[in-house]
């Protein structure tokens, strides 16, 4: 029998997550958060992912694993107590999909302006967005639809504030559908290049690998893919290749407050 971990995953990994897991030779047990959790704070964040982290029994699982990147400083400062943190080296989880953080990069520097369509991003994007109040678009009030900004503020006003919110994508002109072979009755691939054609956007369909979370949950951990975080050290950003480091912590931080290194 293999090990037991415990996995802390974005829902917009969900299919092919458990889909790892289902083939894996270890014991998964898997917390998933909702995408909307990106949308908030970063230090509110990496302190959802902390209770989560500290609530698991180091007397049941071998380790935590992250079903994590970077994303947008999201996981930084979380910290390894009694039970070692394993980190995939990924800015966002379009590595996850892509299978390398090298692959993604040369990927992105190539096609500058690709907006990244999965299974994940499909089924869990803005409705889990939207449902959380203290996201940011949240607190700026700015997650409404037209006809509650209409009836709030008048129709007038509306047009202006839908017209400054799309302004975001303006720097889209491409949509890409990472296609992992799953979830394929559904046709998101389809759909996809057809809100391509409708934005007047470009489509390419990429075939997607899931070599890093396959890696991830059989215990494969080389170290150019991820950051194994012993017990009391946390992680640090490193605006550098490898993305993340572990540091150890002080102590006199209040990390240390409820457990001894």
């Amino acid at each position: 029998m293999g090990k037991r971990f415990k996995l802390i995953a974005c829902e917009v990994l969900y299919r092919e997550v458990c889909f790892a897991v289902a083939h894996s030779k270890n014991i998964i047990d898997i917390e998933f958060l909702t995408q909307g959790l990106h949308d908030i704070e970063a230090a509110e964040m990496c302190g959802r992912i902390q209770e989560i982290a500290d609530r698991a029994d180091p007397a049941k699982y071998s380790a935590i694993l992250l079903g994590y990147g970077l994303c947008n400083n999201g996981i930084v400062g979380l910290t390894a107590r009694k039970l070692k943190i394993v980190a995939p080296r990924a800015h966002d989880c379009i590595t996850f999909f892509l299978g390398s953080k090298e692959r993604y990069r040369q990927y992105f520097d190539q096609n500058p302006g690709t907006y990244y369509k999965t299974t994940g991003w499909i089924e869990r994007d803005q409705v889990n967005i939207e449902s959380m109040p203290t996201t940011k678009m949240g607190k700026l009030m700015l997650d409404k639809t037209y006809q509650e900004y209409a009836e709030l503020y008048g129709e007038d006003n509306a047009c202006y504030i839908m017209e400054i919110l799309g302004a975001g994508v303006k720097n889209y002109d491409r949509y890409a559908y990472i296609d992992l072979g799953l979830a394929k009755e559904l046709k998101y691939d389809q759909a996809t290049a057809k809100e391509a054609a409708d934005n007047g956007w470009r489509y390419e369909r990429l075939a997607g690998e899931l070599r890093l979370i396959h890696n991830l949950v059989n215990g494969q951990w080389d170290e150019k893919d991820f950051l194994i975080v012993n017990p009391c050290h946390k992680i640090e950003a490193t605006n550098k290749e490898n993305i993340i480091r572990a540091i150890q912590i002080a102590a006199t931080e209040p990390q240390q407050r409820d457990y001894t290194c």
